[in-house]
């Protein structure tokens, strides 16, 4: 009888200890599991991982300069998944400030750093730059009056049937209407009849008294 008693205890201990290294098994299974799932949903939500890119909110004409005042009327903000936006794309307000179009930009365009010209690098040629100013009715020739910020023009001196390129792509920085009023990039049809450009500072002496002489003339580079 105490020999049952003792044989019962035993397996009733056994038994226990089975159930018990049982649920421990279950319990890490049910870890491992977990913590699977969990990785894996992870990989799936890093895949859809959102984030914040600048498209084009209305049409940004070639020339048009991009300022930290006036971005927000060319840029508007959206959000795309991770995966799908450039290296290059405008992601921050920290990367918009003295940013010129080089080509026209149609609304609704992502917009990457590779699309603007920054100012900076513009002026990085010259030791000194400055904004030389000129009214149409100066020069024999303007173009037609149909030049516009950012565009690029050669400036030729013709004294005695002989013609020389005395400056050679220069950055129009603004034009203005007759009234003084500035013309917009996208606008084709008003005649431009002053015109700002980037000079050298040393360059502006000789600019001016060319220009009183009548010998300059300005050529539009139409490359790009």
């Amino acid at each position: 009888m105490k020999l049952r008693k003792r044989m019962g205890a035993k397996n009733r201990n056994v038994d226990a200890r089975l159930k018990t290294g049982g649920i421990v098994a279950a319990l890490l299974s049910a870890v491992i599991v977990f913590v699977v799932m969990v990785q894996m949903e992870k990989n799936i939500l890093t895949q859809y991982e959102k984030g914040i890119i600048y498209v084009a909110a209305a049409e940004i004409p070639k020339g048009e300069c991009v300022t930290e005042n006036n971005y927000t009327s060319f840029f508007v903000e959206r959000q795309l998944d991770s995966s799908c936006i450039p290296a290059t794309a405008i992601c921050t307000p920290k990367q918009v400030g003295g940013l010129v179009a080089k080509t026209d930009i149609e609304q609704g365009v992502l917009l990457t750093m590779g699309m603007f010209e920054p100012v900076d690098e513009i002026l990085a040629a010259m030791e000194h730059p400055v904004i030389a100013g000129f009214k149409a009715e100066d020069l024999y020739q303007v173009v037609s009056g149909v030049l516009r910020s950012g565009d690029r023009v050669n400036i030729y001196s013709v004294k005695e049937e002989e013609v020389t390129l005395v400056w050679e792509d220069v950055f129009v920085q603004q034009v203005f209407d007759a009234s003084g009023m500035a013309i917009a990039g996208g606008d084709t049809m008003t005649a431009a009849q002053r015109i700002n450009v980037y000079l050298n500072q040393e360059d502006v002496e000789r600019f001016y008294g060319e220009l009183a002489s009548g010998s300059l003339r300005v050529v539009k580079n139409c490359e790009g």
